[in-house]
């Protein structure tokens, strides 16, 4: 015991630890990564390479003008780990390996196991696309073939080929041996493995864990196997990592129609798709695409016309409601100062039901037992608050233009506003969900909708027959 603690601050001088460990490249190390190759100096940016990890690597041309991520790739993408580009943003990859020679392309993804070289392959132009695959093997050109027949954002598209599947009549012994002696054709990192028949049909799985701990002389149908989860190679990314998330799993099998073993899906996999998942909803909330900041800008223009176009259709009408009461606003004009306000409350009380609605469709918290409780929870909400909002308003309006009568009508107004707000706000992403629509798309136009038109129709037309 002694000789360990004398030894303790010996160990730990010797151990390189840092008071705060980053997790992005600093601007300094991107500029001097750049000086380098602008300087042509090809040792201290095969140096800077080297010290970076794949990450690292992909934020560091995530991040560099096109000019110079274009100049760095011609000069250096030969010395880069192909696993380089599986970081990157789908739309970054396109851009990048379609600058790429086709062989070069095959080249990265014969390093590459299945599910990570179906990434490069995906984004790529049809044209490229068939370039690459006649430059693989016959067995490989074979795999990214079927990956790509499957549906986008399916199991099939996110499974690994590569597992490590065994006979129920092995023992333990032959187990291990095999593992030991076929290492070179297993994939990188597994966690279980599956036990299958003759044909291939799913009977169980067992965790590495267990295998190290068993006898050899055990065999592996005397064992208390796992009860697997299999998973359709049909089934949608966003329903898998559902399953990942409830079950508490690590890895699960993918099968087919027949329920014969054709690959697994990973926990780092499912990490990707909750991530990927998110974005894209946060963003199309928005009307925005995730490779919005690496697009062509007419390209990207383009995109959100169509979304603002929707949007200017929407002013429109609330503008047509609000021109039905000119009369009403010239006479008081107090009425135009204090529109904005009823309508800006609306829309964000109204965002702030949406986000729990559209959430618990994500994650698939809502079913036929507890949606009607949470569209009245939420009008409650918004009732609740429309009230305290309401008093607020209607005392600074009586008080701010002497009138009473006119701090009544905007609180009225704000009360219906917010209360139909939490009610549109969570009812609207929901209807959207049940008839097959995205209600991340969508659910907000027709929200912002909802609650500027009811909320100048509710304060114009109390105004027009208690003020006029």
């Amino acid at each position: 015991m002694n000789d360990v603690q004398e030894k303790e601050p010996e160990i730990l001088e010797n151990l390189d630890v840092s008071e705060e460990t980053s997790v992005h490249l600093t601007d300094e190390e991107i500029g001097d990564v750049i000086d380098a190759l602008k300087a042509e100096d090809s040792d201290v940016v095969h140096s800077a390479l080297d010290d970076l990890g794949p990450a690292d690597i992909a934020e560091l041309l995530e991040k560099i003008k096109q000019e110079d991520r274009d100049n760095l790739i011609k000069l250096y993408g030969h010395a880069l780990d192909p696993s380089v580009f599986t970081e990157m943003d789908t739309e970054l990859i396109r851009l990048t390996l379609s600058e790429m020679p086709a062989k070069q392309i095959s080249g990265m993804i014969s390093k590459l196991e299945s599910d990570d070289a179906l990434l490069l392959l995906e984004p790529l132009s049809p044209n490229l696309q068939q370039k690459v695959l006649r430059n693989l093997s016959h067995q490989t050109r074979a795999t990214m073939e079927e990956g790509l027949s499957f549906a986008e954002d399916s199991a099939g598209r996110l499974m690994r080929r590569e597992m490590v599947a065994i006979p129920e009549f092995w023992t333990i012994g032959k187990t291990i041996d095999y593992l030991r002696s076929a290492s070179n054709d297993l994939p990188e990192d597994f966690f279980d493995v599956f036990i299958i028949d003759p044909a291939y049909h799913l009977k169980g799985e067992i965790p590495l864990s267990k295998i190290i701990r068993a006898k050899r002389s055990e065999k592996i149908m005397d064992l208390n196997l796992q009860e697997p989860h299999p998973i359709p190679a049909d089934m949608d990314q966003e329903d898998v990592a559902h399953l990942f998330r409830r079950e508490n799993i690590v890895s699960a099998p993918v099968v087919d129609k027949n329920n014969r073993l054709i690959g697994t899906i990973t926990i780092d996999d499912v990490v990707d798709v909750i991530d990927k998942e998110a974005q894209e909803d946060l963003l199309r909330m928005a009307g925005v695409d995730q490779g919005d900041m690496y697009r062509a800008i007419i390209s990207t223009a383009g995109t959100r016309f169509r979304w603002l176009f929707i949007n200017l259709l929407t002013a429109i009408f609330a503008s047509i409601v609000i021109s039905l009461f000119d009369a009403t606003i010239q006479e008081i004009v107090a009425l135009a100062i204090l529109m904005p306000i009823v309508a800006s409350m609306g829309g964000n009380a109204g965002t702030q039901a949406l986000t729990v609605a559209v959430r618990a469709i994500a994650t698939h918290q809502l079913s036929a037992t507890n949606t009607m409780r949470v569209i009245w929870k939420e009008t409650l909400v918004g009732a609740i608050n429309g009230i305290l909002f309401a008093v607020i308003i209607g005392f600074t309006a009586a008080i701010w233009f002497s009138s009473p009568i006119l701090g009544v009508v905007i609180a009225s107004a704000m009360l219906i506003n917010l209360l139909v707000a939490g009610l549109f706000g969570a009812g609207i992403p929901i209807v959207l969900n049940a008839t097959g629509s995205d209600p991340a798309v969508s659910s907000t136009v027709l929200l912002t909708t909802v609650t500027d038109v009811i909320g100048f129709l509710a304060f114009l037309g109390l105004a027009a027959f208690f003020l006029v």
